[in-house]
């Protein structure tokens, strides 16, 4: 069982947010987004976290960064902070406990994320998968699923030995697998955005597109 201390530690978690802020530089690409698709999108986001969903190597983490930059609210990234809080990596955590208990911890560090807000969180690629994990992000914040096919998937994910969900004889195949039961799951999320092979720049333009056209949709419906 994981150690709950942990877990529980005074300001373990807000202590992370409140100085998570990014404020590295900004491309120049990045400047020259139209300022009023920015503030449209943070207007239409609100108080709700906006909570990044997807799987490995969909650009969570990296379109998520910037996409805080633009909106100027903080930014974390799920599997950081369970590194962070157990004091063990991910694939240490999986080695150790198992994938279940892996995704309880999860839950239990999404859940106390989704808090506060708003702010962007990049979650892991199981996470939206658990039941319990999806439910908070529904309740918590504005879900976007990042969806890429699988050749970009893969050119993304085959160079790193890093993910334990990997380490099987042949790794590309599981991917597909795991597309073909996820995607389904992903689906579930308030809106989605195609990630390819395109610049981070125009991943997150579509991003904050795709939040002002929700909240239209939001006004629209009865």
């Amino acid at each position: 069982m994981f150690t709950r201390r942990r877990l529980d530690a005074t300001g373990a978690f807000d202590d992370t947010v409140s100085k998570e802020i990014v404020n590295g530089p900004m491309s120049e690409q990045v400047l020259t987004l139209a300022e009023n698709l920015r503030d449209k999108a943070r207007a239409a986001l609100g108080r709700r976290n906006l909570v990044l969903v997807g799987l490995m190597g969909a650009g969570k983490s990296s379109v998520g960064r910037l996409v805080a930059q633009q909106l100027s609210i903080p930014f974390v990234d799920t599997d950081a902070e369970i590194e962070r809080v157990s004091r063990m990596t991910i694939a240490e955590l999986f080695a150790a406990y198992g994938e279940q208990e892996f995704r309880a911890l999860e839950t239990r560090v999404i859940k106390r994320l989704l808090r506060g807000g708003p702010r962007v969180v990049s979650t892991g690629g199981g996470a939206f998968i658990n039941e319990n994990t999806r439910q908070h992000v529904k309740r918590g914040g504005l879900s976007v699923w990042l969806k890429a096919d699988i050749d970009v998937l893969w050119e993304r994910v085959n160079k790193r030995d890093t993910r334990p969900l990997l380490k099987t004889e042949n790794p590309k195949q599981t991917l597909e697998s795991l597309m073909n039961a996820r995607y389904p799951i992903y689906a579930e999320a308030d809106l989605t955005v195609l990630s390819r092979d395109v610049s981070k720049e125009v991943m997150v333009k579509e991003v904050l597109a795709a939040i002002v056209e929700g909240k239209k949709a939001e006004s629209k419906a009865p």
